[in-house]
């Protein structure tokens, strides 16, 4: 589970190297993006996201998975996930997440709705790239970051699925629950992250009994080029192997 965007539709190609061939993976649409329906009269939270996942996992029959949750609100699912059915998480993994938005980070992801609603989608994503990728990589390949097929493109056309997916991060609150985990958790801390630094990510390794943190200097908000993902994916699949 990634942030604002998905896997899906094509976005399966961005997941970590070996996952898919080792093992069976899910991927799935947030509600109001890609194929997923909405109901705009219903409050968005992160608990109505966890329980999509959760109902989606009941009805397939799935339990004692590994929750993968990536670059935002995937991973404050799977806190939420691990919460209320610990029956259904094996482990867990959180990047580029936090326990409760403080002012900064609140600010920041207002910012990007605030420039999807005033100026559109594609400087909203021209922005959210720029903050979200490193700087060599962002002057390598802005021809294919930016445009419709490009990140966070399911939003494109969808502000009200946005909007209410930022206030379910801002709304996000699991810093008295944390306790309450008890699944092997993996917490990566991105060293370059301007976005969900360290300073967000560390409580939430913190919180949760056991849980393990190793810190990736050099990575941004987004894991990519050739030898960042190799490394990532090193990490991500020793300890799913040990787990």
């Amino acid at each position: 589970m990634g942030g604002w965007g998905s896997y899906c539709h094509g976005g399966e190609k961005h997941l970590a190297r070996g996952l898919t061939d080792r093992y069976r993976t899910l991927i799935i649409d947030y509600r109001g993006i890609g194929e997923s329906d909405d109901d705009p009269s219903v409050t968005p939270r992160m608990n109505l996201y966890a329980a999509d996942v959760i109902g989606l996992l009941d009805h397939l029959g799935w339990k004692n998975v590994h929750f993968i949750g990536l670059v935002g609100m995937g991973a404050c699912i799977g806190q939420e996930v691990a919460i209320q059915r610990p029956d259904l998480v094996r482990s867990m993994v959180n990047m580029g997440a936090w326990v409760k938005a403080d002012t900064f980070l609140a600010h920041q992801l207002e910012i990007f709705r605030d420039i999807h609603r005033d100026s559109g989608f594609f400087q909203f994503q021209k922005h959210v790239c720029v903050m979200s990728f490193l700087p060599e990589y962002y002057n390598a390949n802005v021809e294919r970051l930016l445009g419709p097929q490009g990140p966070w493109s399911e939003l494109n056309g969808r502000y009200p699925a946005h909007a209410r997916l930022v206030e379910a991060c801002i709304t996000h609150d699991t810093r008295e629950r944390l306790r309450l985990i008890r699944a092997p958790t993996l917490v990566i801390h991105a060293g370059k992250d301007v976005v969900t630094s360290p300073r967000t990510t560390l409580p939430i390794e913190q919180g949760i009994p056991g849980a393990v943190g190793i810190l990736m200097e050099d990575i941004a908000h987004v894991v990519a080029g050739r030898e960042q993902k190799a490394a990532f994916s090193h990490v991500l699949l020793d300890f799913l192997e040990k787990n």
